[in-house]
């Protein structure tokens, strides 16, 4: 097994990945072609590769530790500076698999300096589904919620009523995933089935900006193409949440609104169908908002979001005469 960390030069002609490292992994280690010699200012793109018989090196240090942990392997080498780093496997065109290599700085500078809220969603603790074909699926660790893995007909994550109906919808993407899958043309279909649901949205685990920063793909043209899914489909946002966390975050955000609304909805519903033959609903029929605005007034415990007890409304009834 090699015991050292090895960048030598890619002989391979007009490649855009001019360099290779070899990682002290298994018996012959880990080859990939790579971008750049260290990920010192952003992540740098990895292509397996193989170890040329006569390698021109670069670079040889040796290695501290290197440890495999799940979708990542955990490098840190023998040095002073420039010593601890990662390579991360996730999904990107067509769900093929891509490595990242990135460093605490690059890791730290795509990470906002936020933190993030513990209150429920809607006052309520969510139950997400999670498509089973996902791999490396949020887990929602710090938000509020109990994951369960299923099939969905559309998009990787949703939540249901409590009568099994889908209420809410997200499609999760990478970067790259939403470039790929919006120049194939395959995300307007994705779109117009995600546009049949009551709530829907795409979730991309980036910023904006790295649209403008494209090399094989020229970015007014995935500019354009975003304007014009947002204008064909007004109803299903594509949503740049920056990072891993903040994409999970904003999604657990918008099932429990969504929620909240279904609920208030067939609230209404309800009590619609249950008016005596004859009566019409007029526009002094009490919303969820007055009853918990009243309730409030008068000492009742309520929830900040959601549905109210069918006491409460009785209570209301009872004290105004209406409803």
């Amino acid at each position: 097994m090699p015991d050292d960390f090895v960048i030598a030069t890619n002989p391979e002609e007009g490649t855009t990945l001019p360099f290779l490292v070899r990682i002290p992994l298994g018996r012959e280690g880990v080859v990939l072609k790579v971008k750049d010699r260290w990920p010192r200012t952003a992540k740098v793109y990895c292509h397996p590769s193989a170890w040329p018989d006569e390698p021109e090196i670069l670079e040889r240090v040796p290695v501290r530790s290197c440890v495999r942990r799940g979708p990542a392997i955990d490098l840190v080498l023998d040095r002073g500076r420039e010593n601890r780093s990662q390579f991360v496997m996730t999904r990107i065109r067509g769900g093929r698999e891509a490595i990242f290599w990135q460093s605490r700085r690059t890791a730290k500078m795509a990470r906002p300096a936020v933190s993030l809220p513990t209150a429920r969603a809607a006052g309520q603790r969510l139950q997400i589904l999670v498509d089973h074909r996902e791999r490396y699926a949020w887990r929602f660790g710090h938000q509020q919620a109990e994951v369960e893995k299923t099939p969905l007909d559309v998009g990787d994550y949703a939540v249901r009523s409590p009568d099994g109906v889908t209420v809410a919808v997200v499609e999760r993407k990478t970067f790259d995933d939403l470039v790929a899958t919006l120049t194939s043309g395959r995300l307007r279909y994705l779109l117009a089935e995600l546009d049949s649901l009551p709530h829907a949205a795409v979730v991309v685990e980036d910023r904006y900006s790295a649209v403008f920063k494209l090399e094989r793909v020229r970015p007014a043209v995935v500019a354009e193409g975003l304007a014009e899914c947002a204008v064909r489909h007004p109803r299903v946002p594509i949503v740049f949440a920056e990072t891993r966390a903040l994409a999970q975050e904003w999604t657990y955000r918008f099932f429990g609104a969504a929620l909240a609304a279904s609920e208030e909805q067939s609230e209404s519903t309800r009590r619609l169908v249950a008016l005596p033959a004859g009566r019409v609903l007029d526009a002094a029929e009490p919303t969820t908002r007055e009853v918990r605005a009243w309730a409030r007034a008068n000492d009742i415990d309520v929830p900040d979001r959601g549905r109210l007890r069918p006491e409460v409304w009785e209570a209301f009834r009872r004290a105004t005469g209406r409803g």
